[in-house]
């Protein structure tokens, strides 16, 4: 009877050791539970297979370096959108590369600001996630602003320059230069120069190559906001405005005749008998071409604050200044036996007043002085006023910093 029991043992034994081979079998074809990713939109989880997208946003950081554009890169997949806003609200202008790989803004990170990033992704396999992170650059060391010439929404003279004067001074010119853009309703060709204003501070104008054609409107944009204008300086703002050229008038001084014309669209308006700058000495006036900077209406004049010790003091009726050197046309009743005869006047025009104040009701700043005479002081130099005009077209290319 032994022989028949020990078939039965083997049986058991092989049962028991397949159960025991299946066991994990049936555990290994159960689908794993995809994991929890940061990127995985609103919990949705990843198609089985579907790895999630890596993304990385340059600059990063809570001291992050500001002035570079914002990089945000896809690895494993591609960006379908990307914004990234300051903490007003305000968003950088972007653009996602045409293999959906990368995101470049258009504007630069700008200093002291706190950037969120949202990414919108989607893997290989097709599934979409949103990818959130901020960072913050580092502050200005100091803040570097413009003072704007025209005034916005004005209506100037054909020769009136755009003119940017800086609070501090401008290393990265070529830089500063690219963000600056004149926009105009006709073409009108023109440049940017760079100079030393007659304050001392560095400058930039714009000018175009031939006084401006009447009716053109114009608007001046400087997205300046994230630019360094120096080690440690930055500009914080863009800045804009817009103007309007007026009619054509020319205003024709002639020193050696003593008589001022002015001109409108060509054609002459009024003559009027002035006398200038004394012969000889400080006291000449300058010729070339000078821009009516403001009109000032009554002002005080004190020789001591343009170097001519105490030969005069007094208030002056109908003021337009010409230059920052303190050139003008007024009203000057006390030289009236010189109007028309003879230069006898500490460098300014003067007239009547009655010639005066129908000048002055007439022109507008940016209209061009043009004057002649043999006896002069010299050229008006460029950054005294707008003297820009006394240059060649090449000559004032040349100031560029982007030439």
């Amino acid at each position: 009877m032994p022989r028949s029991r020990a078939p039965r043992r083997i049986r058991t034994v092989r049962i028991a050791l397949a159960a025991a081979l299946l066991a994990p079998l049936a555990v290994a074809c159960t689908a794993d539970p995809v994991p929890a990713t940061s990127n995985t939109a609103k919990g949705v989880p990843a198609k089985n297979g579907d790895r999630p997208v890596t993304v990385k946003v340059t600059p990063s950081g809570k001291r992050a370096e500001a002035g570079q554009p914002v990089t945000v890169t896809a690895t494993g997949g591609r960006l379908t959108s990307v914004t990234v806003t300051d903490a007003k609200g305000t968003e950088l202008p972007g653009k996602v590369a045409a293999d959906g790989r990368t995101w470049t803004s258009a504007r630069k990170a700008a200093p002291g600001t706190t950037y969120a990033v949202t990414a919108q992704t989607k893997a290989e396999g097709g599934t979409s996630a949103t990818e959130r992170s901020s960072f913050t650059t580092t502050p200005a060391d100091q803040v570097n602003k413009v003072d704007w010439r025209p005034g916005s929404g004005t209506t100037v003279g054909v020769a009136q320059p755009v003119s940017l004067v800086f609070d501090h001074p401008v290393k990265n010119r070529a830089e500063v230069e690219k963000q600056l853009k004149i926009t105009t309703s006709n073409p009108t060709e023109g440049s940017w120069g760079w100079m030393r204003d007659y304050s001392g501070k560095d400058r930039v104008d714009w000018r175009p190559k031939d006084y401006w054609k009447p009716g053109t409107k114009v608007t001046v944009s400087a997205e300046l906001n994230g630019t360094a204008s120096s080690a440690g300086r930055w500009f914080v703002r863009d800045y804009t405005t817009t103007f309007t050229i007026g009619s054509r008038q020319i205003v024709k001084v002639d020193l050696d005749t003593h008589q001022l014309t002015l001109l409108r669209d060509g054609e002459k308006v009024r003559r009027i008998p002035v006398s200038g700058g004394t012969p000889g000495g400080d006291k000449r006036s300058w010729r070339g071409t000078a821009v009516l900077m403001a009109k000032e209406g009554t002002i005080n004049m004190n020789s001591e604050t343009v170097g001519l010790g105490n030969a005069y003091d007094k208030d002056v009726a109908y003021s337009m200044r010409l230059t920052w050197s303190g050139m003008y046309a007024h009203a000057a009743p006390w030289n009236a036996r010189w109007f028309g005869n003879s230069n006898q006047s500490s460098g300014c025009i003067g007239m009547s007043n009655a010639d005066a104040s129908w000048f002055y009701a007439q022109v507008r700043p940016g209209d061009p002085f043009e004057i002649t005479g043999k006896d002069t002081k010299g050229v008006v130099a460029p950054n005294n006023g707008f003297g820009q005009w006394n240059m060649s077209w090449a000559d004032w290319q040349g100031t560029s910093a982007l030439r």
